[in-house]
């Protein structure tokens, strides 16, 4: 199979051609115009340089139009973020720099603190506009909702992993995958707890066995499993069982004692394979649309994904294969794997399908539960009286039903307060189909034109820690936040400010299954122990923050523990290393 590289240059060869036509063209065209030929050395300077003269001009060219433009409308363009160097490549690196080894936002928050909530990075010449204004976000998800849409471009970087699933597609693809999808996602379907009771089990059994043995314990790796082995029962009926596979030690664990033999190698295989594609995916992201030329040798993604497929294709086959022999009917479809079955038997549809649902079903539930017991180990008094409502209202070994959870809202502010800060999915990329108009921030200015086929993206993240919007405690973790007045006072002022599952008709089908299963885990976690402590040694120096973050840093950037980690969604650069004390134990 030609690399996505190869495949980009062969696009790309039309355009260049034009320096060598030029090259030979000139020379004829000048002898029969003026009837000398031009100097050799002025033929290789005009086909060197035709195609950045070309290119400098339809881009002041468009400029132009898009100011023109915005006068017709009587608006303006979208405050400019520029580098000091050509393409403003010392901006660019200095973003992807951040991305990978940063806080989240550290560039961004720069500019937007400087130009305001709605600015416009111009990287390589081409436009990405960034909002954190909750009345623009609205107008992407919802009310202008059919003029905003992922892309060719994000569908194109994204497409070898995600394929045309509800992530990745616009238009009827993405109503025909929504449509198949959310039957399944019922009150009586996302209320059965008997899958994440058997799988929570296995979590506490692991936690009290490391730490009865004097060890910390990697909470993000275990409770990923948890999220991975419950969203793998859920959507296909067939569990991973990662929860089986050996846990790892922390790096300053000189002699870890030999594992037992591995239940489940290609558990461990699959969850890697799955990260390390959408790793990859980000990657191509980031660099938009000259990727291709980083994967000359080859698809990056096509070796995790050749993992995934040992896992994922018997599973689907081995579906179809039951359904064609007279297995479950459409009343009797115990995974959504099997309700997709009813409407479905392309088996690329089904994996492309799968494949989304997992990533929204395991990243997302991961890190919100790791970053809460993060959470109660930095804040103590927390948990105390998260633990308190819950053996109020379940007991110390009763099973939380779907009302209990319900009525616990001191751990719905919880879980709401630890999205507020870290949403599980920080930044989110739409672009617009035809021009629009966004009204001023500032009544005293005209309002924003966004030209056709913008790049707009919009950062949850950021907006969730505006002072503005959250009032001078937003950088604070206060659940309290969300029971008391200041649910009055900012939150319902405008809703849309509190998006940790997006909005609009895009909104995570998900979402209630997300809560029933975060708070059903944490609830389990508190009857089970009594303090949960951060091992700051345990950590690895790639997972500590840097020293200047406390010197220098603001908000809570200068008093994390962690690392905070950006792909699709976020994570911790090198786990949340945990101990933790029993219930009962002094």
């Amino acid at each position: 199979m030609v690399s996505p590289g190869v495949a980009f240059l062969v696009r790309s060869l039309p355009l260049f051609a034009v320096p060598v036509f030029v090259g030979l063209g000139l020379a004829p065209f000048c002898h029969r115009l003026l009837g000398v030929s031009p100097p050799q050395w002025m033929l290789v300077f005009l086909s060197i340089t035709c195609l950045p003269l070309y290119a400098a001009f339809k881009y002041h060219l468009r400029i132009t139009q898009d100011e023109r433009a915005a006068a017709a409308r009587g608006a303006r363009l979208i405050p400019l973020v520029q580098g000091k160097s050509i393409g403003s490549m010392d901006l660019l690196r200095k973003m992807q720099h951040s991305s990978k080894f940063g806080y989240p936002a550290d560039n961004m928050s720069e500019a937007v603190a400087e130009l305001g909530p709605i600015v416009n990075f111009r990287l390589l010449w081409a436009d990405t506009i960034l909002t954190t204004s909750p009345d623009h976000i609205k107008l992407i998800l919802s009310t202008d909702f059919n003029n905003y849409v992922k892309g060719e471009q994000f569908k194109f970087n994204f497409h070898s992993v995600l394929g045309d699933g509800v992530f990745n597609s616009d238009g009827e693809t993405w109503k025909y995958h929504r449509a198949m999808t959310k039957p399944f996602f019922s009150r009586d379907r996302i209320s059965d707890f008997d899958i994440f009771d058997r799988h929570a089990e296995d979590v506490i059994s692991l936690l009290k066995e490391r730490t009865r043995a004097g060890y910390a314990v990697d909470f993000q790796d275990l409770i990923g499993r948890f999220t991975m082995d419950s969203a793998s029962e859920f959507l296909f009926d067939s569990c991973l069982h990662s929860l089986k596979s050996d846990l790892p030690y922390a790096h300053n664990v000189s002699f870890p004692p030999p594992p037992p033999p591995s239940q489940s190698q290609l558990s461990t295989k699959f969850i890697e394979a799955f990260t390390a594609a959408m790793t990859h995916i980000v990657d191509r992201d980031n660099w938009d649309g000259i990727w291709p030329l980083f994967e000359i040798l080859g698809d990056k993604t096509a070796g995790p994904m050749k993992d995934i497929s040992e896992f994922l294709d018997p599973v689907i086959h081995a579906a179809m294969e039951k359904r064609k022999m007279g297995g479950k009917s459409e009343e009797e479809a115990s995974s959504l794997l099997d309700d997709m079955l009813n409407t479905t038997s392309d088996p690329q549809l089904l994996k492309d399908e799968m494949l989304n649902m997992l990533l929204a079903g395991r990243d997302t539930t991961m890190h919100t539960i790791t970053i809460v017991i993060y959470f109660f180990a930095m804040y103590p008094d927390v948990c105390v009286r998260a633990r308190a409502e819950v053996l109020e209202r379940v007991g110390l070994t009763r099973r939380p039903t779907y009302d209990d959870i319900k009525e616990m809202k001191y751990l719905r502010a919880v879980i709401n307060e630890t999205m507020r800060l870290y949403p599980s999915v920080p930044f989110n990329i739409r672009r617009n189909i035809k021009p629009a108009v966004w009204p001023s921030l500032d009544p005293s200015e005209k309002p924003l034109y966004i030209p056709a086929d913008s790049k707009v993206a919009y950062s949850v993240f950021m907006m969730h820690r505006r002072k503005d919007l959250w009032g001078p405690d937003a950088e604070e973790f206060d659940p309290d936040r969300f029971l008391d007045d200041r649910v009055k006072n900012y939150l319902l002022k405008n809703p849309f400010q509190f998006l940790p599952f997006n909005a609009g008709p895009r909104i995570c089908l998900g979402q209630q299954f997300a809560y029933n299963e975060m708070s059903f885990m944490i609830t389990r976690l508190l009857q089970a122990f009594s303090t949960f402590i951060l091992d700051e040694a345990a950590f690895s120096p790639e997972g500590r923050p840097p020293a200047e973050w406390a010197i220098s840093g603001e908000g809570r950037k200068k008093i994390e523990k962690f690392r905070p980690k950006r792909h699709m969604t976020m994570s911790t650069a090198d786990g949340m290393w945990i101990r933790v004390k029993e219930a009962g134990s002094v």
